[in-house]
């Protein structure tokens, strides 16, 4: 896993203010958060071993993010200390579980280099999983070195950005949500296998033969949207051997999950959690007679 990992700041507000308003909030917390650290837990926590590759700084939140990632049984041998700030995400999320975010890279947007253990680490891993929130030449030479050695490569193209063609040339599975898929365009269409995620419908595969299924969302109580796009990626990295049809049914399960709990880090669910709602039938409908 090579990504970013952030400070979370998260506010609850009965509904996100227009431009140049001023509402009052409901609660403020404190999350370690980041696509990165939030995709690796998830996939740890949906049952693959994880290695993550990234940076802090060396201000008050930096213990803490390190510290969640070691709880949560991921390895942080390669989770580099750069001098400055750590990433931070202001976030808003309304009653509805709708969220606005804002990003400062801090330390990730430092991430300008590999050394020979972090290409050790990639070149010995089955899958690479990268995101957007580091620097975009060092996720195409991460992506260039894993294709080398065999390693597959997972991109989540989140935020959206104009990357070289090389990049995508590397890429075997890109997963993006609909808003991101309609800005991409035909750039995609290179990539052997396209998830896109379409929140509480479920999310649609391309397959390299061109075939596209569609998988739905079990149906849950949503407090909270925020990471529940991470968990949704980080289970489906973790089952991805096992094939689509098994990993997307479970990374659907991950992600309508996680919007059942306040928080992204807080709220990804553990492989049994998972399991246990793939195994719950969905509510009946009704029908008029």
């Amino acid at each position: 896993m090579l990504g970013s990992i952030n400070m979370d700041l998260v506010t609850s507000v009965a509904r996100r203010p227009a431009p140049g308003e001023t509402v009052l909030g409901t609660a403020f917390a404190t999350v370690p958060g980041g696509k990165g650290a939030n995709q690796a837990i998830a996939a740890r926590r949906a049952g693959a071993r994880v290695e993550f590759l990234g940076a802090v700084g060396d201000d008050v939140f930096a213990e803490q993010l390190r510290s969640t990632l070691v709880a949560s049984g991921v390895g942080v041998d390669r989770l580099r200390t750069i001098p400055g700030p750590s990433g931070i995400a202001a976030i808003t999320v309304d009653d509805g579980g709708e969220n606005s975010i804002i990003v400062v890279g801090g330390a990730n947007a430092r991430l300008t280099e590999l050394d020979r253990r972090d290409l050790e680490v990639i070149a010995a891993a089955d899958i690479l999983l990268c995101q957007l929130e580091i620097p975009i030449a060092t996720v195409a030479a991460a992506a260039r070195h894993a294709r080398d050695n065999a390693t597959v490569v997972v991109l989540n193209p989140s935020p959206v950005a104009e990357l070289p063609a090389r990049l995508w040339a590397d890429v075997e599975v890109a997963v993006v949500n609909s808003g991101e898929a309609e800005q991409l365009g035909a750039v995609v269409d290179s990539v052997p296998h396209v998830v896109t995620t379409r929140g509480g419908a479920g999310a649609t595969y391309r397959g390299p033969d061109g075939r596209h299924c569609s998988y739905p969302s079990p149906r849950v109580r949503v407090v909270d949207t925020t990471g529940a796009g991470d968990s949704f990626t980080g289970a489906l990295v973790a089952a991805w051997g096992r094939g689509p049809e098994t990993a997307l049914p479970y990374a659907c399960a991950a992600g309508a999950s996680a919007t059942t709990v306040l928080g992204a880090s807080a709220s990804i669910p553990t492989a049994a959690a998972i399991e246990e709602l793939l195994r719950t039938p969905p509510p009946k409908t009704s029908r008029n007679h």
